[in-house]
């Protein structure tokens, strides 16, 4: 089974995939859409997400491989870009380990690679099954929101589209996410990647930064202020410029803290 996906932009122009968060789907790069007209851009729903809502379970390898797939069928002799946040920058990165050579350049935004403790995540997954009637309450559905930056202009989208996902998805999302670690083959990799996190995301964001940084050569880790868990929403002109000017010729902006 295929994945959804939507195409935009210049089809002559290099590829730029754009991968979602968990919980959301592919409305969360409009923003980025009506930005890079001269992109060939795609914007694809990951499984059981979106109008892939009635696919394969969730997997971070799954996903993967079907994106991988799709690159190679529309990627004829092009530079091919991508561009994940949080669960989409995990599959990104697995995506990039299972085809060292695929991608030229990516962008990963919030990518969780330092899992908590295995009774961290218990209770957290059962906290989880715990709270699932609340997902249709929009008080609530407003303050998870507002930790992803999500506005007035896109609320009732995710609050439609995350009242549709299942106890099972959720924590299917879940423990992939939680689970998920560093390819052992990742520093055979040949993209050139942006790492990015919020300066007000949690230590183990902040660790898994480091993390990707350390493990190659080509990965150029920064820590945007005055943001958490979102840039892309929080402020997406100040995300696109950053994106066009690293893939232009690897300017940062001033305020960004880089890794070393």
């Amino acid at each position: 089974m295929t994945l959804a996906y939507k195409q935009h932009g210049n089809k002559r122009g290099p590829l730029m995939i754009f991968l979602h968060g968990g919980g959301v789907s592919s409305w969360m790069w409009e923003k980025q859409i009506e930005h890079f007209t001269n992109y060939h851009c795609v914007t694809v729903d990951l499984p059981e997400h979106g109008e892939s809502k009635d696919s394969e379970p969730f997997s971070i390898s799954y996903s993967a491989e079907k994106i991988n797939g799709l690159i190679e069928d529309l990627a004829t002799d092009k530079k091919v870009i991508v561009i994940g946040f949080s669960l989409g920058a995990q599959v990104a990165v697995k995506m990039m380990s299972l085809k060292p050579d695929l991608i030229d350049y990516a962008i990963l935004n919030s990518t969780l690679l330092k899992p908590p403790s295995e009774l961290m995540r218990k209770m957290m997954r059962q906290s989880l099954q715990i709270s699932y009637p609340m997902i249709k309450n929009r008080t609530f559905a407003k303050l998870q929101a507002r930790t992803l930056h999500i506005g007035e202009e896109y609320f009732d989208t995710y609050f439609v589209e995350s009242s549709q996902l299942s106890v099972d998805t959720l924590i299917r999302i879940f423990d992939e996410n939680m689970s998920f670690v560093l390819p052992e083959n990742f520093g055979q990799v040949k993209t050139k990647m942006l790492a990015t996190v919020g300066s007000k995301e949690n230590a183990l964001m902040k660790k898994s930064l480091k993390l990707l940084v350390k493990n190659h050569p080509n990965c150029t880790g920064i820590i945007i202020p005055k943001v958490g868990h979102g840039i892309p929403f929080y402020d997406p002109d100040y995300f696109n410029r950053l994106v066009e000017s690293w893939l232009k010729d690897g300017t940062l902006p001033e305020d960004v803290w880089v890794i070393e």
